[in-house]
C-alpha cells in the first residue's frame, strides 16, 4: 500500500518533502521518497496534497487508568496505601476500551506513556502503549518506572501523619528502594555463581527495579520546583540511572544546568492553571526556554489533567511561548520517541519504521484542524470507541 501526492514532514534528516510518497507493508514503513510512485493500485491512498505526519506522541498521560467520565470506580491512578510500590503495573489498570483512545486517535495520536500517579515516592511500572486495541499487552511497546517528588507525596502522607512528609524522607525513600534492590541483585548473582548458595527470598518490589539498575529502561521522574529537579538527578546520577523529568514546570529557571546534565524533560502540562504553589513558575514560555537552551524536550498533556485531544493544541501554545513550528511538532512525534526510547520505532517518517501515520488538510496545530486519515500500525484507525481493526 502505497500513500502518494503528500507533503511529507519525517522528523529526520531528510526535513520535508514536498511531493512524495510512503509504501507500506506488514505494518512498517519500507519506503519514503519524493516524486509519484512508478505503479498505483487502487488501494493505495491520494492524499491531495495533505500534509503527512508521523502519529503524535503523547509523552506523560494516565490514559486508561483515570477512566472517562468515572469517579473512584474507575480511577486505579495511585495506590495510595504505601509509599513506594514500584511493583505495581500500570497496565494492571487500564481499561483499553476508555472512550478516551478514542478521542486520542482521532487526534492523531497513535502512541502515549501512560503512567502511575505521583502520590507515592514510586508509583510503579509504566507503560508505552499504542493507541489503538482491546488488550493493553498488544498494545504495549515500552516501559519506565514511575518516581514522585514535591508536593504530592507529601500531602498524602501528611494527611496520615506517616512517612513521607517532606521532600527529605521522599528522596530518603527512593534511595532505599533503590540501594535494597542493589543489594537484592547482588545476592542474586552470588546465589548463581555458587550451587551452595540459597536465592533470597522473592521480592517483588526490588525485582521491579532491576531493569532499571541494568538501564533496560528508564526512570521517570514527577518534580515541578527546580530544587526537585536536581533532587531527581542528584539520584539519578548516585544510581547510574537512565532517566526522565516530567513536567519540569520550573525547568527553564535551570535550562542550563538541565542542559549541562543532558536531562531530558517532558513538559506539560501548560494549558493549565497553576493549581498548588509548586507549580506558581508555570509560563507557555518554559519549553521554548529549556529547547533553546540545548534540553532535550518533548510536551504532554498529562491526561486527564489536559483531555488528550489538546496534546496539539499544547504544542501551538509553545510555539506561542517561543518555540519554533517545527520544533513543536518534533517534541510531539521524534523527540517524544527519543525521550522514551523507542526511536527505533515511532516518530518519524522512515523505512523500516511503525506505519503511524496522519493526514491533514490544513494546519496540524490549527485546533479547528483534525487529521482526516490516522494508521497506527498501517490500518486505519476511527474515533469510533469500539473500533474495527486488529491488534
Amino acid at each position: 500500500m502505497k500513500i502518494w501526492n503528500a507533503t511529507i514532514h519525517t522528523m529526520t534528516d531528510a526535513g520535508i518533502l514536498e511531493n512524495g510518497y510512503v509504501c507500506i507493508e506488514n505494518g512498517k514503513i519500507t519506503t519514503v521518497e519524493s516524486g509519484k510512485p512508478a505503479e498505483l493500485s487502487p488501494e493505495d491512498i491520494d492524499a491531495g496534497g495533505s500534509v503527512l505526519l508521523p502519529g503524535f506522541i503523547d509523552a506523560h498521560t494516565h490514559l486508561g487508568i483515570i477512566e472517562n467520565g468515572i469517579a473512584f470506580e474507575g480511577d486505579d491512578c495511585n495506590e495510595a496505601t504505601d509509599p513506594f510500590t514500584p511493583h505495581l503495573r500500570v497496565i494492571d489498570g487500564v481499561n483499553p476500551l476508555d472512550h478516551c483512545f478514542a478521542e486520542a486517535r482521532a487526534a492523531g495520536i497513535t502512541t502515549v506513556m501512560t503512567s502511575p500517579g505521583s502520590a507515592n515516592a514510586c508509583g510503579g511500572t509504566m507503560a508505552i502503549l499504542k493507541t489503538a486495541g482491546r488488550m493493553a499487552d498488544r498494545m504495549q511497546i515500552g516501559t519506565g518506572v514511575k518516581f514522585a517528588l514535591g508536593e504530592n507525596p507529601k500531602s498524602v502522607y501528611n494527611d496520615r501523619d506517616e512517612t513521607p512528609i517532606t521532600r527529605m524522607a521522599t528522596a530518603a525513600m527512593i534511595r532505599e528502594g533503590l540501594a535494597k534492590a542493589q543489594r537484592y541483585q547482588q545476592e542474586l548473582d552470588f546465589a548463581e555463581s555458587d550451587p551452595d548458595e540459597h536465592m533470597p527470598d522473592y521480592d517483588a518490589k526490588s525485582e521491579a527495579l532491576l531493569p532499571l539498575l541494568e538501564r533496560d529502561v528508564k526512570a521517570h521522574f514527577h518534580c515541578h520546583r527546580a530544587d526537585d529537579i536536581c533532587t531527581a538527578i542528584r539520584i539519578a546520577k548516585e544510581f547510574n540511572l537512565d532517566y526522565v523529568i516530567i513536567h519540569g514546570t520550573e525547568g527553564h529557571l535551570i535550562a542550563d544546568i538541565l542542559a549541562e546534565e543532558n536531562a531530558p524533560v517532558i513538559a506539560g502540562p501548560i494549558l493549565c492553571d497553576r493549581c498548588k504553589p509548586e507549580m506558581q513558575h508555570l509560563t507557555i514560555s518554559g519549553p521554548s526556554i529549556m529547547q533553546k537552551a540545548g534540553v532535550k524536550l518533548a510536551l504532554c498533556t498529562d491526561h486527564p489533567v489536559i483531555p488528550i485531544q489538546y496534546l496539539p493544541t499544547t504544542a501551538a501554545l509553545a510555539v506561542k511561548g517561543g518555540m519554533q513550528r517545527e520544533d513543536a511538532l518534533y517534541a510531539i512525534t521524534a523527540g517524544a520517541a527519543e525521550i522514551l526510547g523507542v526511536e527505533n520505532r515511532i516518530g518519524s517518517i522512515a523505512a523500516g519504521m511503525d506505519a503511524d501515520l496522519q493526514l491533514y488538510r490544513g494546519d496540524p496545530l490549527d485546533l479547528l484542524c483534525d487529521p482526516w486519515l490516522v494508521m497506527i500500525n498501517g490500518r486505519r484507525v476511527a474515533a469510533d470507541p469500539t473500533p474495527q481493526f486488529q491488534e
